[in-house]
């Protein structure tokens, strides 16, 4: 099927998906902890069962059994990796040969269970390769689409559906999970990762899991206020809850239709049901949708926009209003120390050059790394990971180079800008399909093949020339920036009055965002920032949209500023009196040609710093120059490491910081411990608590209890982490062998939470005074009471605090139970 057939489908009518699978496997013998894939294929009666009771409900599609059926999760079961695409092939043609005519199936994918780089250890082309020879068995097996679902990391749904793009020409329609912040584990909203996912291509983009459909509501109308393609919602029959030992969702069949159905008018075209869902449910939500037609789609009824994204924030440019300004320091040119930085792999300069631009103002950040003896298409993919981790600014990739761009463009888990394309043949034929590949939009920049357009007329032919060939690339307007050209206005008397005749041209007549490189304008001249800050002005009231600059100089953040607080866009002016209370008193002052990397703090405060922001890679040095200084390693360790890292603890629960910086911060200080340890040998021999930590058997999904091992290392415990799928037998022989204050479980499936009581009892009957804590992504407080332990964690810095609360109280020190 192709996407043409998908949308006649959903033209008419909401498709109705199917309901669980795993619960409805079990139901039928699937034994807890079974590898699902390898026993549908030995009982396939059993699977026949399930899915022709979904489409007699009134299911229009179904998904093969083969959610887990990736090289990752096949080894953790003992199966062969090398059968993936056997596997999915067989599966998908027993679903097939299920499907009556008028049905459709959809080759299921889920996710492989680790974190993908830059936001984890899994390189990011051997989850595209564990991907590809996935679907690439689906394909075989004739599937009428690819669902991507159930993901909880926006890198590893990019991973996928590049994957899926590159093995077939079917729909791909893309699920996240979301937690119930509103955000995916890495801090993805549902907006960001829908202008993501439908950038790169996604057919449909959606939510599954997470949550019952009430609350599935509003993440839902997040992704269509933004997304320009249909919108799915497979929501949970509620939230798990334990009744008589058994996992139960409360949901029934009638609520879970009235509420479901609800999500239409929210936006979905397509709704079914994810964990505890039955074919009764089906069957309701099927008779409760009845003939409602599915909402138009923004695409029809909205006029198209810019939008990019970092993995954590949204930026739309304005055709009118406050202009966008695209930071511009993050470029060696003329800066030798940046340059022996990026030669040597040193990147703290890049993270600290993009936080002060973002602090100063700027919503974009210009890449650029070209240099001589710069490796440009090693290090510009390395800068683009880093600054995906530690900046939430969306990025604009500066290069000329097909590779690095690529490299780049591929790597990054946003929706980049790509500065720039003109009109020479190379650029066109090489890198615009590479644009158009991975979703990005494009700086148009209007210089001729053989010569530099001089006129505004000259430069609108350009413009036009290139856009017929980003056209045919598939690229819209919206996705189009045009650069007004700014030359030297010492050389070129014109060359403001025509780079502003552009500009107009672009955003009245041709319709498009525009761009200028600011400083270019007074190259040669003194007084440079008051004649930028005179050209931005002008340029703003000819159609100017968004500015290449250095925010942090006079004239550009002050102006941008101003610019909304005259247009009524800052509430009581308090953005622009904030930014003048330490406006430099020197109005040409220029930015400096050159940068350091470290500041004018103490020592002792940059590695506090150093933790707090992730620098993982400094950490050493500042740790070795604060020694230097003086500062005792217990005092170190003491008053700046440990502070810095409850710091990072807080603003993850303000949700201030995410998954990907808490984990830098975690590793950060690590290596300033591994540094530290042979100063600190006595403090070292002491513990926090001993732990033995593990994931309940059955349960393969490991993501979130490595955090926690790293974070209760970091917090002075001895942790011995057994891993995954772990009998109770096993956590109870460790737990006497260890002497273990506590232990930790963690379980991310429904099917296996179930586990947790009876480790609870095991210990119990054995004697062992061990205290228990629970968590992981299906676990909550209500559970964790009932099956009678003594702590639940909802993530890592929680599993902290608790941690020590539970082992204070066990230990009478009352005074220290206080979060």
């Amino acid at each position: 099927m192709d996407a043409a057939s998908l949308t006649t489908h959903l033209a008419d009518r909401v498709l109705v998906l199917s309901g669980a699978t795993g619960t409805e496997l079990q139901k039928r013998g699937l034994p807890p902890g079974a590898c699902p894939e390898t026993w549908v294929l030995e009982h396939p009666d059993s699977l026949k069962d399930v899915q022709q009771s979904c489409f007699r409900a009134g299911s229009d599609a179904v998904f093969t059994c083969t959610f887990g059926a990736n090289r990752q999760k096949l080894a953790d079961h003992g199966v062969d990796p090398e059968r993936v695409t056997e596997l999915n092939e067989k599966l998908a043609g027993l679903t097939r040969q299920i499907c009556p005519p008028a049905g459709l199936v959809g080759g299921d994918v889920g996710p492989l269970g680790e974190l993908v780089e830059p936001f984890g250890a899994l390189p990011f082309e051997e989850a595209i390769r564990s991907f590809r020879e996935q679907i690439h068995g689906l394909v075989r097996g004739v599937v009428d689409f690819i669902i991507i679902e159930t993901m909880m990391d926006i890198q590893e749904a990019r991973a996928a559906l590049l994957a899926a793009k590159a093995e077939c020409d079917l729909p791909i329609l893309v699920s996240m999970t979301y937690e119930q912040e509103g955000t995916t584990l890495t801090g993805t909203s549902p907006d960001v990762a829908a202008v993501i996912l439908e950038s790169l291509g996604a057919f449909a983009v959606g939510c599954n899991c997470s949550t019952g459909p009430a609350q599935m509501g509003a993440i839902l109308a997040r992704m269509r206020a933004v997304a320009r393609v249909p919108i799915f919602a497979k929501p949970n029959a509620g939230l798990p809850t334990i009744a008589h030992g058994c996992t139960v969702f409360p949901m029934g069949p009638d609520e879970f239709a009235r509420e479901t159905a609800r999500l239409v008018d929210e936006g979905a075209a397509l709704v079914g049901g994810c964990c505890g869902t039955t074919p009764e449910h089906i069957a309701a939500l099927s008779h409760a949708i009845g003939e409602k037609r599915p909402p138009e789609l923004a695409a029809t009824v909205c006029p198209a926009q810019l939008r990019l994204a970092s993995p954590r924030r949204l930026h739309t440019p304005k055709m009118s209003g406050p202009i966008t300004v695209i930071g511009e320091r993050i470029n060696p040119t003329g800066k030798p120390r940046m340059q022996r930085a990026l030669r040597d792999g040193r990147l703290s300069i890049v993270r600290r050059l993009a936080q002060e631009q973002a602090d100063a103002g700027a919503q974009l950040l210009d890449v650029n790394v070209g240099a001589a003896k710069i490796a440009e298409a090693d290090v510009l993919p390395e800068v683009v990971k880093l600054l995906g981790v530690t900046n939430d600014c969306p990025l604009c990739v500066d290069s000329s180079s097909p590779e690095a761009i690529e490299k780049a463009l591929r790597i990054y888990p946003g929706r980049a800008l790509l500065n720039s394309i003109s009109a020479e043949p190379e650029k066109l034929d090489r890198i615009l399909p590479i644009a158009a590949q991975y979703g990005a939009a494009v700086i148009v920049l209007p210089v001729a093949e053989t010569s530099l357009p001089m006129t505004s007329a000259e430069r609108r032919e350009v413009v036009l020339r290139i856009f017929e060939r980003a056209e045919a690339a598939g690229l819209g307007k919206e996705d189009i920036v045009v650069d007004g050209l700014t030359l030297a206005l010492s050389s070129n008397a014109a060359a403001a009055v025509e780079a502003l005749d552009t500009i107009a041209w672009a955003h009245d007549t041709f319709g498009t965002h525009t761009v200028l490189g600011l400083s270019n304008i007074s190259f040669g001249l003194p007084a440079r920032a008051e004649l930028n800050a005179t050209f931005l002005s002008l340029a703003r009231e000819r159609g100017l949209t968004m500015v290449i600059a250095d925010p942090a100089v006079v004239g550009v953040a002050p102006t941008t500023r101003a610019t909304e607080a005259l247009l009524g866009e800052d509430a009581h002016c308090r953005r622009y009196i904030d930014a003048h209370q330490d406006r430099q008193a020197d109005a040409d002052q220029e930015p400096a040609g050159d940068i350091t990397e470290t500041g004018s703090e103490s020592p002792a405060a940059e590695a506090f710093q150093a933790v707090l922001n992730g620098d993982r890679d400094a950490i050493k040095s500042v740790v070795s120059l604060a020694l230097d200084a003086g500062v005792s390693p217990l005092e170190l360790m003491e008053h700046h490491l440990v502070p810095a890292l409850f710091e990072v603890g807080e603003r993850f629960q303000r949700r201030e910081y995410f998954l990907p910086q808490l984990m830098l911060s975690a590793e950060t200080m690590e290596r300033a411990f591994d540094h530290l340890k042979p100063l600190l040998e006595a403090r070292a021999a002491a513990s926090a608590g001993r732990v033995v930590l593990a994931t309940v058997k059955g349960d393969i999904h490991d993501i979130g209890k490595n955090i926690v091992a790293l974070m209760l290392r970091n917090h002075g415990f001895t942790v011995h982490d057994l891993g995954k799928d772990v009998s109770s037998q096993e956590i109870v022989s460790a737990t006497m062998l260890r002497e273990a204050d506590l232990v930790m479980l963690s379980a991310l499936m429904t099917t296996t939470m179930t586990q947790m009581p009876q480790v609870i009892r095991e210990l119990q009957t054995s004697g062992l005074l061990a205290k228990v804590i629970v968590g992981g992504a299906v676990v909550t407080e209500d559970y964790a009471r009932e099956i009678g332990a003594d702590g639940y964690a909802a993530d890592a810095v929680g599993a902290v605090k608790i941690a020590n609360k539970v082992l204070a109280a066990k230990r009478g020190d009352h005074a220290q139970t206080d979060d």
